[in-house]
């Protein structure tokens, strides 16, 4: 229990899009809506309510039309915005292969940034009904320019921010901004200053960080790391065996971590824990990391065994439930 006696929030987000958005393949295809039934039916029955946070791509999908369509009719999950730039329309090409380098949204003009958001929203909201109100930016990029078209849109949640983390050697357009650092934002929620959105501020924007926490290592592994920060290639094999940080999310190694991860964050009497999938890792060969049908039956005991070790200890919530409970504490309410 927090200081107002009450469970953290366990927050399932699924970030729907295309099948393998990781490749260089100019075809969009979105058989992984149809793996989307089952997890749904696993976060029910151990009461926790995901967020879907769908692209363009998948919104447009039959297949996840039918499926968001009754999840909402049902109130059992809600529907958010992620929006990948390269295939969000209108497709105005920033580089010579766009499928590619797959340009961070912050990376366009903000007249096409703007115009991306408007398509992206619109298109959930005829779809399913909805207004949208929580959203993820695609390759997790977001910046102050961004954030405020997002608020013009009526967005009340974003769920963008990695704290730890840098994205330095992660690359967009060729010669273009750059990546995001939010090795030094806060690892809590916070409402996001507008004009810099790594400080607290008055805007209605919350701002509901990655879980995600250092994990220390000995002098001689990082003394390792020092050396092999040096070398491309050995960096990342230091990275894959020794990783600085945590995250919850899934990656076919790290069950026993997140489990962890999870009792920690309930000691620590943290607000909330923030979980994250793509809706295609839950499809065999829907994305470099859960290639084979073995391998995403493991993923669902690794998470089956997260989500019981959860019983008594967490209250799922959607995103939009959180600001609300957020926004209540706030203000003094019970």
């Amino acid at each position: 229990m927090d200081g107002h006696g009450r469970r953290p929030a366990f927050i399932v987000t699924i970030d729907v899009e295309a099948d393998d958005a990781w490749s260089d393949s100019t075809t969009v295809t979105t058989e992984n809506a149809r793996y989307l039934p089952r997890f749904q039916e696993l976060c029910e029955r151990h009461g926790l309510r995901p967020t879907y946070l769908v692209d363009w791509t998948m919104a447009r999908s039959p297949a996840f039309q039918e499926f968001g369509r009754s999840v909402v009719e049902r109130g059992a999950a809600e529907i958010g915005m992620h929006l990948h730039a390269w295939t969000t329309p209108p497709l105005d090409p920033l580089t010579d292969a766009d499928h590619r380098h797959k340009p961070f949204l912050i990376e366009y003009p903000e007249h096409l940034l703007k115009e991306k958001v408007a398509v992206a929203t619109g298109t959930l909201e005829d779809v399913f009904g909805i207004s949208p109100v929580s959203h993820r930016a695609g390759r997790w990029m977001l910046d102050e320019a961004y954030a405020r078209v997002l608020m013009d849109h009526g967005y009340l949640v974003d769920c963008s921010v990695t704290p730890h983390v840098s994205w330095s050697t992660t690359r967009g357009a060729p010669g273009g901004r750059g990546p995001q650092d939010y090795s030094r934002f806060p690892a809590e929620p916070y409402f996001v200053d507008p004009l810099a959105i790594h400080r607290a501020g008055e805007s209605s924007l919350l701002e509901v960080p990655m879980t995600i926490v250092t994990r220390p290592h000995g002098a001689l592994v990082e003394g390792a790391r020092a050396v092999a920060s040096r070398l491309g290639p050995a960096a990342r094999v230091m990275g894959r065996l020794f990783p600085q940080v945590l995250w919850m999310r899934p990656n076919g190694r790290n069950g026993r971590q997140m489990r962890e991860l999870a009792r920690r964050a309930a000691a620590e009497r943290r607000d909330h824990v923030e979980f994250m999938l793509h809706s295609s890792e839950l499809m065999p060969g829907g994305s470099p990391y859960f290639v084979t049908r073995r391998s995403v039956e493991a993923l669902y005991d690794d998470m089956e065994e997260l989500f019981e070790s959860l019983a008594g200890a967490f209250t799922g919530l959607t995103l939009a439930e959180y600001r609300a409970r957020f926004t209540s504490t706030r203000h003094g309410e019970a």
